[in-house]
Protein backbone atom coordinates (compact mmCIF):
# COMPACT_ATOMS: atom_id res chain seq x y z
CA UNK A 1 0.00 0.00 0.00
CA UNK A 2 1.16 3.50 -0.89
CA UNK A 3 2.14 5.77 2.34
CA UNK A 4 2.28 9.17 0.51
CA UNK A 5 0.87 10.64 -2.39
CA UNK A 6 3.44 10.34 -5.23
CA UNK A 7 1.62 12.77 -7.59
CA UNK A 8 -0.24 15.86 -7.22
CA UNK A 9 -3.03 15.40 -9.92
CA UNK A 10 -2.90 12.63 -12.14
CA UNK A 11 -4.74 12.66 -15.14
CA UNK A 12 -6.04 9.46 -16.67
CA UNK A 13 -6.22 9.43 -20.17
CA UNK A 14 -4.53 11.14 -23.09
CA UNK A 15 -7.44 12.21 -25.34
CA UNK A 16 -8.20 15.81 -26.02
CA UNK A 17 -10.25 16.06 -22.84
CA UNK A 18 -7.43 14.72 -20.85
CA UNK A 19 -4.80 16.86 -22.25
CA UNK A 20 -6.65 20.12 -22.23
CA UNK A 21 -7.39 19.52 -18.92
CA UNK A 22 -3.88 19.05 -17.91
CA UNK A 23 -3.50 22.16 -19.78
CA UNK A 24 -6.00 23.86 -17.47
CA UNK A 25 -4.70 22.30 -14.76
CA UNK A 26 -1.30 23.44 -15.12
CA UNK A 27 -1.79 27.18 -15.87
CA UNK A 28 -3.11 26.92 -12.12
CA UNK A 29 0.16 26.18 -10.81
CA UNK A 30 -0.71 22.22 -9.84
CA UNK A 31 2.24 19.82 -10.68
CA UNK A 32 0.30 17.07 -13.34
CA UNK A 33 0.94 13.80 -14.81
CA UNK A 34 -1.07 12.31 -17.43
CA UNK A 35 -1.42 8.24 -18.02
CA UNK A 36 -2.58 6.72 -21.04
CA UNK A 37 -3.27 3.18 -22.32
CA UNK A 38 -2.04 4.09 -25.54
CA UNK A 39 -0.50 7.09 -25.84
CA UNK A 40 -1.99 11.03 -26.75
CA UNK A 41 -5.16 10.74 -28.94
CA UNK A 42 -4.91 7.49 -29.89
CA UNK A 43 -8.00 6.20 -29.33
CA UNK A 44 -10.95 8.41 -30.46
CA UNK A 45 -9.52 11.91 -30.69
CA UNK A 46 -7.50 10.88 -33.67
CA UNK A 47 -10.47 9.99 -36.25
CA UNK A 48 -13.62 12.53 -35.33
CA UNK A 49 -13.79 14.91 -37.89
CA UNK A 50 -12.43 17.42 -36.71
CA UNK A 51 -15.36 20.47 -35.91
CA UNK A 52 -15.53 22.79 -33.26
CA UNK A 53 -19.12 22.27 -33.77
CA UNK A 54 -20.27 25.28 -30.86
CA UNK A 55 -23.98 25.37 -32.51
CA UNK A 56 -24.78 21.97 -31.93
CA UNK A 57 -27.14 22.13 -29.05
CA UNK A 58 -29.61 19.70 -29.63
CA UNK A 59 -29.19 16.22 -27.94
CA UNK A 60 -29.42 12.78 -29.32
CA UNK A 61 -32.88 12.01 -27.34
CA UNK A 62 -35.56 14.30 -28.86
CA UNK A 63 -38.95 14.70 -28.38
CA UNK A 64 -40.51 11.23 -30.31
CA UNK A 65 -37.55 9.74 -31.13
CA UNK A 66 -38.04 6.30 -29.64
CA UNK A 67 -41.03 5.72 -32.39
CA UNK A 68 -37.72 5.25 -34.71
CA UNK A 69 -36.32 2.52 -32.70
CA UNK A 70 -37.60 -0.19 -33.75
CA UNK A 71 -36.33 1.21 -37.60
CA UNK A 72 -33.07 1.13 -36.10
CA UNK A 73 -33.33 -2.44 -35.34
CA UNK A 74 -34.07 -3.13 -38.48
CA UNK A 75 -31.80 -1.78 -40.38
CA UNK A 76 -28.18 -2.03 -39.06
CA UNK A 77 -26.56 0.07 -41.85
CA UNK A 78 -28.71 3.25 -40.71
CA UNK A 79 -27.45 6.09 -39.49
CA UNK A 80 -28.16 5.45 -36.16
CA UNK A 81 -28.74 2.07 -35.12
CA UNK A 82 -28.50 -0.80 -32.00
CA UNK A 83 -26.92 -4.33 -33.25
CA UNK A 84 -29.49 -6.87 -32.78
CA UNK A 85 -26.67 -8.95 -30.47
CA UNK A 86 -26.44 -5.73 -28.52
CA UNK A 87 -30.35 -4.78 -27.85
CA UNK A 88 -31.24 -6.47 -24.89
CA UNK A 89 -28.04 -5.57 -23.35
CA UNK A 90 -28.36 -1.74 -23.73
CA UNK A 91 -32.47 -1.99 -23.02
CA UNK A 92 -31.33 0.11 -19.26
CA UNK A 93 -29.87 2.61 -21.24
CA UNK A 94 -32.42 3.00 -23.87
CA UNK A 95 -35.16 3.68 -21.03
CA UNK A 96 -32.84 6.12 -19.48
CA UNK A 97 -32.16 7.99 -23.13
CA UNK A 98 -35.99 7.52 -23.83
CA UNK A 99 -36.95 9.50 -20.68
CA UNK A 100 -34.05 12.44 -21.35
CA UNK A 101 -36.17 13.10 -24.53
CA UNK A 102 -39.66 14.08 -22.64
CA UNK A 103 -40.38 17.53 -23.58
CA UNK A 104 -39.37 18.65 -19.70
CA UNK A 105 -35.95 17.00 -19.58
CA UNK A 106 -35.36 17.84 -23.32
CA UNK A 107 -35.36 21.51 -22.74
CA UNK A 108 -33.82 21.25 -19.52
CA UNK A 109 -30.50 19.76 -21.74
CA UNK A 110 -30.93 22.47 -24.95
CA UNK A 111 -30.22 24.83 -21.95
CA UNK A 112 -27.88 22.86 -20.71
CA UNK A 113 -25.78 22.32 -23.51
CA UNK A 114 -26.04 26.40 -25.05
CA UNK A 115 -24.34 27.10 -21.17
CA UNK A 116 -21.58 24.78 -21.93
CA UNK A 117 -21.24 25.50 -25.61
CA UNK A 118 -20.55 29.31 -24.80
CA UNK A 119 -18.66 28.86 -22.35
CA UNK A 120 -16.52 26.18 -24.08
CA UNK A 121 -16.13 28.27 -27.23
CA UNK A 122 -14.71 31.06 -25.23
CA UNK A 123 -12.46 28.44 -23.71
CA UNK A 124 -11.67 27.38 -26.62
CA UNK A 125 -10.29 30.87 -27.91
CA UNK A 126 -8.43 31.29 -24.62
CA UNK A 127 -6.98 27.84 -25.30
CA UNK A 128 -5.58 28.81 -28.66
CA UNK A 129 -3.82 32.01 -27.62
CA UNK A 130 -2.06 30.20 -25.04
CA UNK A 131 -1.18 27.25 -25.89
CA UNK A 132 -3.02 26.53 -29.32
CA UNK A 133 -1.49 26.33 -33.10
CA UNK A 134 -3.96 28.67 -35.47
CA UNK A 135 -2.50 27.26 -38.62
CA UNK A 136 -4.31 24.09 -37.47
CA UNK A 137 -7.48 25.41 -37.44
CA UNK A 138 -10.22 26.32 -40.64
CA UNK A 139 -12.73 29.23 -39.94
CA UNK A 140 -15.01 27.92 -42.85
CA UNK A 141 -18.17 27.57 -41.46
CA UNK A 142 -20.69 24.34 -41.84
CA UNK A 143 -23.66 23.30 -44.59
CA UNK A 144 -26.10 21.57 -43.66
CA UNK A 145 -28.19 19.96 -46.37
CA UNK A 146 -31.54 18.25 -47.08
CA UNK A 147 -33.03 16.46 -49.85
CA UNK A 148 -36.05 18.22 -50.38
CA UNK A 149 -38.40 20.71 -48.88
CA UNK A 150 -39.89 17.68 -46.47
CA UNK A 151 -36.32 16.47 -45.18
CA UNK A 152 -35.92 20.22 -44.31
CA UNK A 153 -39.26 20.40 -42.55
CA UNK A 154 -38.73 18.23 -40.03
CA UNK A 155 -35.11 20.13 -39.02
CA UNK A 156 -36.70 23.72 -39.27
CA UNK A 157 -37.39 24.18 -35.64
CA UNK A 158 -33.53 23.34 -34.96
CA UNK A 159 -32.85 26.33 -37.15
CA UNK A 160 -35.72 28.45 -35.53
CA UNK A 161 -34.25 27.57 -31.66
CA UNK A 162 -30.70 28.40 -33.14
CA UNK A 163 -32.21 32.02 -34.22
CA UNK A 164 -34.08 32.57 -31.03
CA UNK A 165 -30.62 31.78 -29.49
CA UNK A 166 -29.00 34.35 -30.87
CA UNK A 167 -26.71 31.85 -33.04
CA UNK A 168 -26.07 33.23 -36.36
CA UNK A 169 -27.48 30.81 -39.14
CA UNK A 170 -28.37 31.16 -42.79
CA UNK A 171 -31.18 28.96 -44.10
CA UNK A 172 -31.39 28.59 -48.22
CA UNK A 173 -34.36 27.09 -49.97
CA UNK A 174 -32.42 26.91 -53.71
CA UNK A 175 -29.29 24.64 -55.25
CA UNK A 176 -28.14 27.80 -56.43
CA UNK A 177 -27.65 29.62 -52.93
CA UNK A 178 -26.39 26.47 -51.61
CA UNK A 179 -23.81 26.61 -54.49
CA UNK A 180 -22.81 29.50 -53.71
CA UNK A 181 -21.24 28.89 -50.35
CA UNK A 182 -20.05 24.96 -51.72
CA UNK A 183 -20.16 24.23 -55.44
CA UNK A 184 -20.65 20.84 -56.54
CA UNK A 185 -23.18 19.11 -54.59
CA UNK A 186 -26.08 17.14 -56.42
CA UNK A 187 -28.65 19.30 -57.55
CA UNK A 188 -31.33 16.84 -55.16
CA UNK A 189 -30.22 18.96 -52.04
CA UNK A 190 -32.52 22.49 -52.49
CA UNK A 191 -32.64 23.08 -49.34
CA UNK A 192 -29.68 23.70 -46.36
CA UNK A 193 -28.87 25.87 -43.17
CA UNK A 194 -25.41 27.23 -42.71
CA UNK A 195 -23.41 28.02 -39.37
CA UNK A 196 -20.52 30.35 -40.46
CA UNK A 197 -19.40 30.81 -36.62
CA UNK A 198 -18.26 26.97 -37.33
CA UNK A 199 -14.94 25.71 -37.55
CA UNK A 200 -12.68 22.81 -37.83
CA UNK A 201 -9.21 22.12 -37.33
CA UNK A 202 -6.79 20.39 -40.51
CA UNK A 203 -6.58 17.07 -38.23
CA UNK A 204 -7.92 16.19 -34.82
CA UNK A 205 -4.54 13.70 -33.43
CA UNK A 206 -2.60 16.54 -34.54
CA UNK A 207 -4.77 19.17 -33.20
CA UNK A 208 -4.43 17.13 -29.78
CA UNK A 209 -0.67 16.30 -29.84
CA UNK A 210 0.34 19.92 -30.43
CA UNK A 211 -1.70 20.94 -27.00
CA UNK A 212 0.36 17.44 -25.61
CA UNK A 213 3.79 18.93 -26.63
CA UNK A 214 3.13 22.07 -25.15
CA UNK A 215 2.07 20.51 -21.93
CA UNK A 216 5.18 18.48 -21.48
CA UNK A 217 7.30 21.47 -22.71
CA UNK A 218 6.25 23.63 -19.58
CA UNK A 219 6.48 20.60 -17.86
CA UNK A 220 4.04 17.92 -17.95
CA UNK A 221 4.92 14.86 -17.92
CA UNK A 222 3.15 12.16 -19.88
CA UNK A 223 3.25 8.27 -19.66
CA UNK A 224 2.02 5.22 -21.17
CA UNK A 225 0.22 3.07 -18.11
CA UNK A 226 -2.70 1.28 -17.77
CA UNK A 227 -5.01 1.88 -14.85
CA UNK A 228 -7.26 -0.88 -13.24
CA UNK A 229 -8.53 0.26 -10.48
CA UNK A 230 -8.97 3.34 -7.59
CA UNK A 231 -9.09 3.07 -4.20
CA UNK A 232 -10.10 6.40 -1.64
CA UNK A 233 -7.87 7.31 1.12
CA UNK A 234 -8.68 10.05 3.43
CA UNK A 235 -6.28 12.22 1.76
CA UNK A 236 -5.13 10.76 -1.41
CA UNK A 237 -6.08 8.58 -4.06
CA UNK A 238 -4.48 5.05 -4.83
CA UNK A 239 -4.36 3.72 -8.34
CA UNK A 240 -3.67 0.59 -9.63
CA UNK A 241 -2.15 -0.01 -13.03
CA UNK A 242 0.27 -2.48 -14.73
CA UNK A 243 3.34 -1.67 -13.19
CA UNK A 244 2.26 -1.44 -9.87
CA UNK A 245 0.27 1.13 -7.32
CA UNK A 246 0.42 4.97 -7.58
CA UNK A 247 -1.07 7.21 -5.56
CA UNK A 248 -2.18 11.23 -6.29
CA UNK A 249 -3.43 14.73 -4.18
CA UNK A 250 -5.93 13.90 -7.11
CA UNK A 251 -7.23 12.28 -9.89
CA UNK A 252 -9.09 13.31 -13.53
CA UNK A 253 -11.08 10.53 -15.15
CA UNK A 254 -11.41 11.39 -18.49
CA UNK A 255 -10.95 7.88 -20.17
CA UNK A 256 -13.85 8.45 -22.62
CA UNK A 257 -15.69 5.09 -23.49
CA UNK A 258 -13.55 3.30 -20.73
CA UNK A 259 -14.70 5.59 -17.74
CA UNK A 260 -17.44 3.95 -16.52
CA UNK A 261 -15.35 0.70 -15.49
CA UNK A 262 -12.91 2.62 -13.55
CA UNK A 263 -15.67 4.50 -11.79
CA UNK A 264 -17.58 1.10 -11.04
CA UNK A 265 -14.32 0.22 -8.61
CA UNK A 266 -15.32 3.57 -6.73
CA UNK A 267 -19.01 2.41 -6.09
CA UNK A 268 -19.93 4.53 -8.94
CA UNK A 269 -22.41 3.54 -11.43
CA UNK A 270 -22.54 5.76 -14.71
CA UNK A 271 -25.01 4.69 -17.79
CA UNK A 272 -22.30 5.15 -20.15
CA UNK A 273 -22.58 3.84 -23.38
CA UNK A 274 -20.35 4.23 -26.84
CA UNK A 275 -21.25 5.83 -30.35
CA UNK A 276 -19.19 4.03 -32.18
CA UNK A 277 -18.33 5.83 -34.94
CA UNK A 278 -17.45 5.13 -38.69
CA UNK A 279 -15.52 7.30 -41.01
CA UNK A 280 -12.50 7.07 -44.51
CA UNK A 281 -9.60 9.24 -44.71
CA UNK A 282 -7.94 10.27 -47.86
CA UNK A 283 -5.09 12.01 -48.50
CA UNK A 284 -5.79 14.11 -51.44
CA UNK A 285 -8.73 15.60 -52.56
CA UNK A 286 -9.84 16.09 -56.47
CA UNK A 287 -12.68 18.72 -55.48
CA UNK A 288 -13.45 22.38 -54.16
CA UNK A 289 -14.22 21.48 -50.24
CA UNK A 290 -15.03 24.81 -48.96
CA UNK A 291 -17.01 23.93 -45.85
CA UNK A 292 -17.68 21.39 -43.50
CA UNK A 293 -20.63 19.63 -45.35
CA UNK A 294 -22.98 17.93 -42.65
CA UNK A 295 -25.44 15.51 -44.97
CA UNK A 296 -28.06 15.49 -42.18
CA UNK A 297 -31.20 13.34 -43.01
CA UNK A 298 -28.14 10.65 -43.68
CA UNK A 299 -26.29 10.98 -40.41
CA UNK A 300 -22.51 11.55 -41.81
CA UNK A 301 -20.34 14.74 -42.97
CA UNK A 302 -17.23 15.57 -45.12
CA UNK A 303 -14.64 17.33 -43.80
CA UNK A 304 -10.94 18.88 -44.73
CA UNK A 305 -8.54 16.46 -43.19
CA UNK A 306 -4.87 18.22 -44.27
CA UNK A 307 -4.78 17.95 -47.68
CA UNK A 308 -7.35 15.50 -47.94
CA UNK A 309 -10.90 14.75 -46.39
CA UNK A 310 -12.72 12.80 -44.03
CA UNK A 311 -15.92 10.83 -44.62
CA UNK A 312 -17.51 9.48 -41.55
CA UNK A 313 -20.83 9.65 -38.90
CA UNK A 314 -23.46 7.97 -37.79
CA UNK A 315 -24.45 6.28 -34.34
CA UNK A 316 -23.93 2.73 -33.67
CA UNK A 317 -24.64 1.85 -30.21
CA UNK A 318 -22.91 -1.33 -29.72
CA UNK A 319 -20.67 -1.14 -26.94
CA UNK A 320 -17.19 -1.63 -26.72
CA UNK A 321 -16.99 -5.26 -27.49
CA UNK A 322 -18.40 -6.21 -30.51
CA UNK A 323 -16.46 -6.00 -33.51
CA UNK A 324 -16.40 -3.23 -35.91
CA UNK A 325 -19.13 -3.65 -39.07
CA UNK A 326 -16.96 -1.58 -42.01
CA UNK A 327 -19.90 -1.76 -43.91
CA UNK A 328 -21.29 1.04 -42.03
CA UNK A 329 -18.27 3.20 -44.03
CA UNK A 330 -18.77 1.92 -46.93
CA UNK A 331 -22.17 2.92 -47.51
CA UNK A 332 -21.29 6.53 -45.98
CA UNK A 333 -18.69 6.31 -49.20
CA UNK A 334 -21.21 5.50 -51.42
CA UNK A 335 -23.36 7.73 -50.75
CA UNK A 336 -20.69 10.73 -50.22
CA UNK A 337 -19.89 9.67 -54.21
CA UNK A 338 -23.39 10.33 -55.49
CA UNK A 339 -24.34 13.62 -53.09
CA UNK A 340 -21.11 14.96 -54.36
CA UNK A 341 -20.51 14.06 -58.03
CA UNK A 342 -16.96 13.66 -58.91
CA UNK A 343 -15.62 12.71 -55.62
CA UNK A 344 -12.80 10.09 -55.30
CA UNK A 345 -13.90 7.44 -52.97
CA UNK A 346 -10.94 4.41 -53.88
CA UNK A 347 -8.29 4.43 -51.62
CA UNK A 348 -8.84 5.39 -48.46
CA UNK A 349 -8.03 4.54 -45.06
CA UNK A 350 -10.72 2.93 -42.63
CA UNK A 351 -11.37 3.52 -38.95
CA UNK A 352 -14.21 3.27 -36.14
CA UNK A 353 -13.81 4.55 -32.43
CA UNK A 354 -15.98 4.78 -29.56
CA UNK A 355 -17.62 7.85 -28.76
CA UNK A 356 -18.38 8.27 -25.30
CA UNK A 357 -22.19 8.76 -24.60
CA UNK A 358 -24.49 9.47 -21.52
CA UNK A 359 -28.69 9.27 -22.35
CA UNK A 360 -29.50 12.75 -22.17
CA UNK A 361 -26.13 13.95 -24.40
CA UNK A 362 -24.57 15.45 -21.34
CA UNK A 363 -21.19 15.13 -20.19
CA UNK A 364 -20.55 14.12 -16.67
CA UNK A 365 -18.46 17.04 -14.70
CA UNK A 366 -18.12 16.69 -11.21
CA UNK A 367 -16.49 14.85 -8.22
CA UNK A 368 -16.97 11.70 -7.61
CA UNK A 369 -20.03 11.09 -5.05
CA UNK A 370 -18.38 8.25 -3.49
CA UNK A 371 -14.67 9.49 -3.93
CA UNK A 372 -14.28 13.50 -4.09
CA UNK A 373 -10.83 13.59 -4.92
CA UNK A 374 -11.09 12.10 -8.35
CA UNK A 375 -12.96 14.46 -10.53
CA UNK A 376 -15.38 13.20 -14.10
CA UNK A 377 -14.51 14.79 -17.30
CA UNK A 378 -16.28 12.04 -19.57
CA UNK A 379 -18.81 11.17 -21.68
CA UNK A 380 -19.14 14.46 -24.78
CA UNK A 381 -20.66 11.90 -27.11
CA UNK A 382 -19.48 13.47 -30.33
CA UNK A 383 -18.42 16.96 -28.87
CA UNK A 384 -15.42 15.74 -27.19
CA UNK A 385 -13.33 18.21 -29.33
CA UNK A 386 -15.77 20.74 -29.35
CA UNK A 387 -15.84 20.72 -25.56
CA UNK A 388 -12.42 19.98 -24.28
CA UNK A 389 -10.94 23.21 -23.34
CA UNK A 390 -14.58 24.37 -21.95
CA UNK A 391 -13.68 20.95 -19.51
CA UNK A 392 -10.58 21.66 -18.89
CA UNK A 393 -11.00 24.78 -17.36
CA UNK A 394 -14.12 23.49 -14.97
CA UNK A 395 -12.05 20.83 -14.08
CA UNK A 396 -9.47 22.93 -12.73
CA UNK A 397 -11.61 25.29 -10.78
CA UNK A 398 -13.17 22.31 -9.01
CA UNK A 399 -9.47 20.98 -8.31
CA UNK A 400 -8.94 24.18 -7.10
CA UNK A 401 -12.17 24.38 -5.12
CA UNK A 402 -12.97 27.82 -7.04
CA UNK A 403 -16.48 28.67 -8.32
CA UNK A 404 -17.22 27.32 -11.98
CA UNK A 405 -17.82 29.62 -14.59
CA UNK A 406 -21.60 27.91 -15.19
CA UNK A 407 -23.66 25.83 -13.21
CA UNK A 408 -22.01 22.38 -13.36
CA UNK A 409 -25.34 20.26 -11.81
CA UNK A 410 -26.52 19.55 -15.31
CA UNK A 411 -23.67 17.69 -15.61
CA UNK A 412 -23.39 15.93 -12.08
CA UNK A 413 -22.27 12.14 -11.55
CA UNK A 414 -25.61 11.91 -9.07
CA UNK A 415 -28.12 12.91 -11.89
CA UNK A 416 -29.11 9.12 -13.28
Amino acid sequence: MTQSPTHDVLVIGAGIIGISTALALQAQGRRVTVWDRTGVAEETSSGNAGAFAFTEIEPLATPGVMKKAPKWLLDPLGPLSVPPAYALKIAPWMLRFWRASWRDRYDAVVKAQLDLMRHCEAAFERQLQTDGDAALINREGQLSVYDGARAFKSAAPIWQRRKELGIPCEVFDSAGAIAEIQPGLSARFTHAGYTPGWFNTRDPKTWAQSLAARFVEKGGVIETKTVSNLRNRDVYVDITHDTGVDSAVQVVLAAGAWSHRLAATLGDQIPLETERGYNTTFATRNLDIRTHITFASHGFVLSKNHDGYRVGGAVELGGLELPPNYKRAEILLKKAAKFMPGLETSGGTQWMGYRPSLPDSLPVIGASPQAPRVIYAFGHGHLGLTQSAGTGELVASLAQGTAPAINLAPYSPTRF
